[in-house]
């Protein structure tokens, strides 16, 4: 029978108040207070907070004060990511950043869902959907990227934009829900 954790990763119904989600739970709030709470000027323990917090991370990864999530270690960002100030990842199932990705203010990235039906949603049962940015993409201050969505290479996600299906790869989309404007040229304009 697979745990609780497993049912979450797996995005099927589980539990949230499984001890091993608690105690996951309660590791990520430490580290992203230690984080929160970290000097800006060094460098090294934040990389290191980092690192002990995503499930892996490349090179060179910024991310600004505050930053918040549920467990961290589902969230892998690559090379070169930039998460600007308040931004928030839920990350009850696995959050993939490609390289080179960056985050305006307040993005927020939401894997976590809950059920529609009303007695199940009582019954506290939640679960998830994986999202993916993958490279190069830029998300525009308070956009809220959905669960489930997949974000194509080189996309641009516009401020306040609410992102509910994925997008393809060299597009700009806005609005809520976001819609493609316009596509992104060679030259990149």
């Amino acid at each position: 029978m697979p745990s609780e954790k497993e049912k979450m990763l797996a995005g099927e119904p589980y539990d949230p108040s499984d001890p091993e989600l608690v105690a996951a739970r309660k590791r990520a709030n430490e580290l992203t207070r230690r984080y929160n709470q970290s000097d800006p000027a060094d460098d090294a323990a934040r990389q290191s907070l980092l690192q002990d917090l995503f499930g892996t991370v490349g090179q060179e990864p910024h991310v600004e004060l505050p930053f918040r999530c549920d467990y961290g270690e589902n969230v892998h960002v690559g090379d070169g990511f930039y998460a600007n100030f308040d931004c928030v990842v839920l990350d009850v199932c696995r959050v993939e950043i490609g390289d080179d990705c960056l985050l305006g203010p307040g993005v927020h990235v939401y894997t976590a869902t809950h059920p529609l039906d009303p007695d199940e949603r009582r019954g506290g049962a939640e679960y998830g959907k994986p999202v993916t940015l993958g490279d190069n993409v830029w998300v525009g201050g308070q956009a809220v990227v959905n669960p489930g969505v997949t974000v194509g290479d080189d996309a641009v996600i516009a401020a306040g934009a609410v992102v509910t299906d994925d997008v393809p790869a060299g597009v700009v989309v806005q609005g809520n829900p976001a819609t493609v404007v316009r596509e992104i040229d060679a030259d990149g304009h």
